[in-house]
């Protein structure tokens, strides 16, 4: 099997008002993403997504489109997408980073490489030791109090146990913030806080002081990105509460730094993060090895993408998502859907297909009239 050809879409759609986001990194209300179609001389296609945010990985729309269209589509087109490890060395020499850009072709080729063999990407990659109904936690934005409160009481309702709540902003705001989420969430359910790395070490302790006694479960990504010190040094003031890497581990290596500096308790990964289904898997056997859990982080991801990060879940013994429950809601943020057949959202409640490949199926006139124009 040969691949023919790799085409590549810049699609917008808008989140929901109400799952619009606020965090250290700003304000999103629309989603600017690229997805992927590889055809084969097998008449077997694949998809993929390139879930691009330039203020998170670097990467923009016109950047990654680019980058498929002129740089690895040329590349790769004759290559057999079965030798995912080949083509990643390809991508990886052709081009430093771009991991987005990378894991949508990679997740595209394993979409081919499922539907060939009639099994579901889980299937490929060791098979379940999970259900596919997966719990996840919301993450609840950077709100003002009074929208803080009700979305709170808003989720509760929902089921949602765990919730996440956005931090690293203004350090008395987020103070309140957290205190009230506490207060309407009561004691039982667990929450957590990301800083998405708008802390330096001394600011994240002392914020983490003020709300020591409101039974943060997890402190997500306080510092910022490279400073390994840094995290190590809130790790060590927050005990018993864990710690966890996200923003800055998108490779093997930031991995591995995180686990020798004693930064860690937690690494968040995901395929569109780490450049791939295979970097992302490798990521999470190695933590294992070093007694570190992994979960599933999120870019706001639509199905395509999402359905990949659920393939991992169900196949991935240490992404330890009933302890340290994952992002994995995406889609259910935005105003549209662009496959035929969606993923099954229930409240906190996400079920991937046991479908052949990522067990979507794209909608192309959808995707056609979506297109940004001029791209």
């Amino acid at each position: 099997m040969k691949i023919t050809q790799i085409t590549s879409y810049a699609v917008e759609i808008p989140l929901k008002p109400e799952r619009r986001m606020i965090s250290a990194l700003g304000q999103h209300t629309v989603s600017r993403y690229v997805v992927v179609r590889i055809e084969t001389d097998a008449g077997v296609n694949g998809v993929g997504e390139a879930t691009v945010m330039p203020r998170w990985s670097g990467e923009s729309v016109w950047g990654t489109k680019a980058m498929i269209d002129h740089v690895l589509a040329p590349l790769l087109v004759g290559r057999d997408p079965h030798d995912i490890t080949g083509i990643d060395q390809l991508m990886d020499r052709a081009t430093v980073h771009n991991w987005f850009t990378k894991s949508a072709i990679e997740m595209a080729c394993w979409d081919i490489i499922g539907k060939e063999a009639g099994k579901p990407v889980y299937e490929l990659l060791g098979g379940a030791v999970r259900p596919r109904a997966i719990r996840c936690r919301f993450s609840m934005g950077a709100y003002p109090p009074e929208r803080a409160r009700n979305r709170a009481a808003q989720l509760v309702q929902e089921g949602f146990t765990t919730i996440k709540v956005k931090v690293g902003t203004v350090p008395h705001e987020d103070v309140e913030r957290v205190r009230i989420v506490r207060e309407v969430i009561g004691p039982k359910l667990d929450m957590v806080i990301d800083a998405n790395t708008g802390f330096d070490a001394d600011t994240a302790v002392a914020v983490f002081d003020q709300i020591r006694d409101c039974n943060i479960g997890l402190f997500e990504q306080p510092t910022p990105d490279g400073d390994y010190a840094a995290l190590a040094k809130v790790r060590a003031a927050i005990r018993p509460t864990k710690t966890m890497a996200d923003d800055m581990a998108f490779n093997l290596i930031h991995a591995q730094e995180c686990i020798r500096n004693n930064a860690v308790d937690v690494v968040s990964v995901y395929p569109g993060k780490n450049g791939g289904i295979r970097k992302c898997k490798e990521i999470v056997e190695y933590a294992a090895t070093h007694e570190v859990a992994c979960s599933m982080g999120s870019n706001l991801e639509w199905d395509i993408a999402t359905a990949a990060m659920c393939h991992l879940v169900v196949a991935c013994p240490n992404l330890k998502i009933e302890e340290f429950p994952g992002d994995i809601l995406g889609p259910e943020y935005h105003e549209i859907r662009i496959v035929k057949e969606p993923l099954k959202i229930s409240g906190p409640i996400v079920e991937v297909s046991d479908r052949p490949g990522l067990g979507v199926d794209v909608d192309w006139a959808l995707v056609e009239k979506l297109k940004m124009p001029g791209i």
